[in-house]
């Protein structure tokens, strides 16, 4: 592992802990989904800090953001862009919507039309917008950190299972400790702390990362075991959805990720342990059994991490 990248990963994570206090897991496994190519979703209450989590990590890593708040009256074009017609050259000409960018923010994203969401669909899986037949590229990098507030809250609607499956990771800040909100109250009193964040990396760097993250070895025996994982979900008792092959896909991205936030170069069975549940809570739907049961998807991710033999493949 080259320990510039460690270092790199270290300073970034230490630059977000200024302003998002005692959050360090879900600081981690967003930075490693940002270098990992994939998507956020963080599920909660108001007022714990999601979009300030994103921020802090645009300014961390030099990345030209954007945030949407998603209303009910937000259109598809609001987030992809529309062509105007130019009298003077007689043409039409493109204007960029606001997802042009390198970090987007999709605040509240629930809130919105069903149609609005589904605007998200192209550029979280291609990165790239097509607006009247033309496709256009997303800059690179490019993330979609999203926040939505708890399902079957007032004003809600249900994200699609095709865009759910879109997002790498689902994350819950939840309330912060004791400790830790006097900390918040403290830090707030005496300073701003997003502009107490220095830019510790930029585009190049991320790329960088990303594409060493994309060739840390992966033993066969992790590949079978990560796809007998997914299996176990397909042929539960209590579920109706299990996980796709791109939950998959991401499972095995994203333990990369924890491979070298570990300064490994190779995944481990405990690095699909411990980022396992974030990737499959979401993309999983339970039965009426299930919840006749009152059993939860992580009871049920659980037992399969039990169930299903991780292979002996230890750190050297």
């Amino acid at each position: 592992m080259n320990n510039n990248y460690t270092q790199t990963i270290n300073d970034i994570v230490n630059e977000v802990k200024k302003a998002v206090i005692g959050k360090d897991a879900i600081i981690i496994k967003t930075l490693l989904t940002i270098l990992c190519r994939g998507h956020i979703l963080i599920e909660d209450i108001p007022g714990v800090g999601k979009t300030t989590l994103a921020l802090a990590f645009s300014k961390a890593l030099s990345l030209e953001h954007n945030r949407m708040q998603f209303t009910p009256d937000v259109l598809p074009s609001d987030v992809t862009g529309f062509s105007v017609y130019n009298k003077a050259t007689n043409s039409f000409e493109f204007r960029p919507g606001v997802a042009f960018c390198n970090l987007f923010l999709a605040d509240e994203i629930n809130r919105t039309s069903s149609k609005t969401q589904s605007a998200l669909l192209e550029l979280m899986e291609e990165k790239s917008i097509t607006v009247d037949g033309v496709t256009y590229k997303l800059p690179e990098p490019y993330t979609v950190i999203a926040t939505q507030n708890p399902i079957g809250s007032a004003g809600t609607h249900n994200l699609p299972d095709s865009q759910l499956d879109r997002f790498m990771i689902k994350l819950s800040m939840g309330y912060p400790d004791f400790e830790d909100e006097v900390s918040i109250l403290r830090t707030k009193f005496n300073s701003a702390p997003l502009e107490s964040i220095n830019a510790v990396a930029d585009s190049s760097v991320i790329t960088e990362l990303q594409d060493y993250i994309a060739n840390i070895y992966v033993d066969e025996r992790i590949y079978e075991y990560m796809v007998s994982l997914s299996a176990a979900t397909r042929n539960h008792p209590m579920l109706k959805l299990g996980v796709s092959p791109r939950g998959t896909l991401a499972l095995m991205q994203i333990s990369k990720g924890i491979a070298a936030a570990m300064g490994r170069n190779y995944v481990i069975p405990d690095d699909v342990l411990y980022i396992c549940n974030d990737v499959f809570e979401h993309r999983i739907m339970l039965n009426s059994k299930a919840k006749m049961a009152e059993t939860t998807a992580t009871d049920i991710i659980n037992d399969i991490l039990k169930t299903v033999q991780a292979p002996r493949i230890s750190a050297k």
